[in-house]
C-alpha cells in the first residue's frame, strides 16, 4: 500500500480547505461564536467524568452519612447543570453553522454561475452542461458536510483529546501518556488511510460521477434525435458502460472505506484493553479507588466515541474535499476573454466598425485565420458575408462580439478599441439573429423581453408585430404567455425565428447581425421573415452571413471570404458579372441545383407526388437569371 499526499498539504486539501477559508474570513464574528460555543460544550464533556468519579465515591461511602448524601446529590446536580449546559451551548452553535453554511452555499453558487456564465465560447463548446451542473451542486452540499466535519466534529475532537489526556494525565502519568500517544496514533493512521489510500478511489469515482451526469444530460438534451433514429436501445448501451464504470469506481471507494473502518475498530479496543488493564493495575496497587476507576473509564469511553467519530469526521473531510475539487477548479479556471482593468463602457453612435491589422489563430493552432486582416464598415452600411464553409464568416462575426480576443491588430467600433471596453456593453450594442435560435423555457413574452428585461406588454407586442410573430402568438390557448419548451422545442423553425427577430427589435441595437436567418425555412416562413429583416436592417450597420445567395442581392457591399481572406467585395451586380470570380461560381453552383430541385418538383407533381414546396418568381428568376449570365 503506496501512500502519498498523506497529510493535509496535499493540493487537493490546500486548495479546498483555503477556498473555505477565504469564505470563513467573511463571517469572522459567526465563525468566533460557533468556535467559543463548541469549545465551552466540549469542555463540560472533558469535566463530566470527573464528577461522575465523585458520585461513585459518595455512593461507595454509604447514604448512611450526611456528608456522603450532601456529595452525591451535589456531583449529580453538576452532572446534570454540564449536560444541560452542553446541549444549550450546542444549539447555539448549530444555529450559528446553519446560517453561516447557508450563506456560504449561496455564495459560492452564484460566484461559480458568475464564471461559468463568462467563461469563453471554446469553454462551453467542450464541455458538458450536465457535468457542470453536477459539479456545482455536488460541490455546493459537500461544502454543507465539510463545515458541520471541521466545525461541530473535528474540532470539538481535538478539544476533547486534549483535556482528556490533561486531566488524567495530572492525577495518572501513565494513563495520561497512553490516552495522549494511542490518541494521536489512531488519528494520525486514520488519517493516513484515509487520504492515501481511500481518498484516490473517491476521486476516480467522482470523475465518472461527473461523466454520467454528463452522458445523461447529453442524451435527455439530444432526445429528439435519438427518437429519429430509433437509437433509443444504443443510448441505454451507451449510458450502461459508463454506470458499469461508475459502479465499480465506487464499489471500490466503499470497500476502502469499510477497511478503513474495521482498522479503525481494532485500534480503538487495543486502546480499550490498555486504559483498561492500567486502570486495574492502579486499583490493585491502591493507588486508585473505585470513584478513580469510574472517573479513568468514563472519561475514556466519552473520548472513544470522539475518536470513533473523528474516523468517520476524517472519511467525511476526505469525501467532502473530493466532491468540492471540481467546483473549486472552476474558480481557477481561466475565463479565457476577460475585461481589461478600468474597462469602459462602450457609446455607439454612428455604427462604424474597423479591423485593423488583425490577427487571429484558434488556440495552438499553427496558422493563424486572419494575418493582417483590415476592413472598413462604414456606418449604418448593409454587409453580406459570403464563402465556402471555413473561409471565416463566422469568426469575423465572433471577433466583433469579442467572444474570442485578437492576437495581433486591434478591431474599432466608433473609434473605440472594443478589447479596452466592458463585453457586457458591447454586446447590448449588437443584436444577433442567429440560424438556429435558441429560447429559454419560460415564456414568449419572456423571451422576446430578454433584449429589453424591462419591457411593457405593449412593447413586446409592438416587437412582435414587426416581426411577423403577433398573429401565430396571439393565435395560441394562451399567447404571450405560452411556454416555449427548451430550447423552444414546442415551436416550429419559423416560429423560433420571429421571436429571434422580435427579440433583436426590441433590442434596438444600433449593430445587427444575420447568421442567415432562412436557410432551412419553407417559402411561406421565409417571405414572412424577410420582410421582417428588410424593416429590422433599416438605419442600422448590419452583418449578414450568406448561405443562400438570394438573400443578399439587395445589400449595399458582399465580402467574399477564403481562408480568413476578402478575394473579393462589391455589390451582387458587380460580382456576378466578374469573369470566373469566387462569388459568379458560387453563385451559379446554387442557382444549378435550384433549377434541378424545380425540374425534380414538376416530375412530382406530374406524377401526382406533389413535393412539400412550390417554385416562388423569385427563384425561378434566379434560374433564369444564371442561365442568361454571359
Amino acid at each position: 500500500m503506496a501512500f502519498k499526499k498523506l497529510d493535509f498539504r496535499g493540493p487537493s486539501f490546500r486548495s479546498v480547505l483555503g477556498f473555505t477559508f477565504r469564505h470563513w474570513a467573511a463571517q469572522p464574528w459567526r465563525i468566533l461564536a460557533i468556535l467559543l460555543t463548541i469549545l465551552l460544550s466540549t469542555l463540560t464533556d472533558v469535566l463530566t467524568p470527573m464528577y461522575a468519579g465523585r458520585l461513585v465515591d459518595a455512593v461507595a461511602a454509604g447514604a448512611a452519612r450526611d456528608s456522603a448524601w450532601h456529595a452525591a446529590l451535589t456531583a449529580f446536580w453538576l452532572i446534570l447543570a454540564l449536560g444541560a449546559g452542553s446541549t444549550l451551548l450546542r444549539q447555539v452553535a448549530f444555529r450559528n453553522i446553519i446560517v453561516l453554511t447557508l450563506k456560504m452555499m449561496s455564495q459560492i453558487a452564484g460566484r461559480a454561475f458568475h464564471r461559468v456564465q463568462r467563461f469563453s465560447t471554446d469553454w462551453h463548446a467542450n464541455t458538458f452542461a450536465g457535468s457542470t451542473v453536477r459539479k456545482i451542486t455536488r460541490g455546493m452540499w459537500a461544502l454543507d458536510l465539510l463545515n458541520d466535519t471541521l466545525l461541530i466534529s473535528l474540532f470539538p475532537s481535538l478539544i476533547m483529546l486534549v483535556g482528556v489526556t490533561v486531566v488524567l494525565g495530572v492525577s495518572w502519568p501513565l494513563m495520561g501518556a497512553l490516552v495522549g500517544v494511542g490518541s494521536v496514533l489512531y488519528v494520525a493512521i486514520t488519517v493516513a488511510l484515509s487520504l492515501g489510500y481511500v481518498a484516490p478511489a473517491a476521486r476516480l469515482a467522482n470523475a465518472w460521477d461527473t461523466k454520467l451526469g454528463g452522458a445523461l444530460a447529453d442524451a435527455i438534451t439530444c432526445n429528439a434525435v435519438v427518437k429519429a433514429f430509433g437509437a433509443e436501445t444504443r443510448e441505454e448501451e451507451r449510458l450502461s458502460r459508463i454506470v458499469w464504470k461508475w459502479r465499480e469506481r465506487t464499489r471500490r471507494t466503499w470497500r476502502r472505506g469499510t477497511l478503513n473502518g474495521g482498522i479503525q475498530g481494532g485500534m480503538l479496543l487495543l486502546m480499550q484493553g490498555a486504559i483498561v488493564g492500567s486502570a486495574l493495575l492502579l486499583w490493585a496497587g491502591g493507588q486508585a479507588g473505585p470513584g478513580d476507576i469510574a472517573f479513568a473509564m468514563t472519561a475514556f469511553f466519552i473520548l472513544k466515541g470522539y475518536l470513533r467519530d473523528v474516523g468517520m469526521n476524517v472519511r467525511n473531510l476526505q469525501r467532502s474535499v473530493n466532491d468540492m475539487e471540481e467546483l473549486v477548479a472552476l474558480e481557477r479556471q481561466p475565463l479565457g476573454v476577460e475585461d481589461a482593468p478600468n474597462a469602459r463602457i462602450l457609446v455607439v453612435r454612428q455604427g462604424e466598425i474597423c479591423f485593423e491589422r488583425v490577427h487571429f489563430r484558434y488556440g495552438t493552432h499553427d496558422r493563424p485565420l486572419y494575418e493582417d486582416f483590415s476592413i472598413r464598415i462604414a456606418p449604418g452600411e448593409r454587409i453580406g458575408l459570403v464563402g465556402p464553409s471555413g473561409s471565416g464568416k463566422t469568426t469575423f462575426i465572433k471577433l466583433i462580439q469579442r467572444l474570442y480576443d485578437v492576437t495581433g491588430g486591434r478591431i474599432t467600433i466608433d473609434g473605440q478599441d472594443i478589447s479596452r471596453v466592458r463585453q457586457d456593453s458591447l454586446r447590448r450594442q449588437i443584436a444577433i439573429v442567429q440560424q438556429e435560435p435558441i429560447l429559454f423555457h419560460r415564456s414568449l413574452a419572456e423571451n422576446i423581453a430578454y433584449a429589453r428585461p424591462g419591457a411593457t406588454r405593449e412593447e413586446i407586442e409592438r416587437a412582435a408585430r414587426l416581426a411577423n410573430a403577433h398573429d401565430f402568438i396571439a393565435a395560441l390557448p394562451r399567447g404571450y404567455d405560452t411556454l416555449v419548451g427548451e430550447r423552444g422545442v414546442k415551436l416550429s423553425g419559423g416560429e423560433r425565428q420571429r421571436v429571434a427577430l422580435a427579440r433583436a427589435f426590441l433590442a434596438d441595437a444600433p449593430i445587427l447581425i444575420l447568421d442567415e436567418a432562412t436557410s432551412s425555412l419553407d417559402s411561406e416562413s421565409e417571405v414572412l421573415i424577410q420582410q421582417a429583416m428588410e424593416r429590422l436592417m433599416e438605419g442600422r450597420t448590419t452583418l449578414v452571413i450568406a448561405h443562400r445567395l438570394s438573400t443578399v442581392r439587395a445589400l449595399d457591399r458582399l465580402l467574399v471570404m477564403d481562408r480568413g481572406k476578402v478575394v473579393e467585395e462589391g455589390s451582387h451586380e458587380l460580382l456576378i458579372r466578374r469573369p470566373n470570380g469566387v462569388y459568379r461560381r458560387l453563385f451559379e453552383r446554387q442557382a444549378l441545383e435550384l433549377t434541378r430541385g424545380l425540374f425534380l418538383d414538376a416530375d412530382a407533381r406530374r406524377d401526382g407526388e406533389a413535393g412539400d414546396w412550390l417554385a416562388e418568381p423569385d427563384e425561378l428568376a434566379q434560374a433564369n437569371e444564371s442561365a442568361r449570365l454571359p
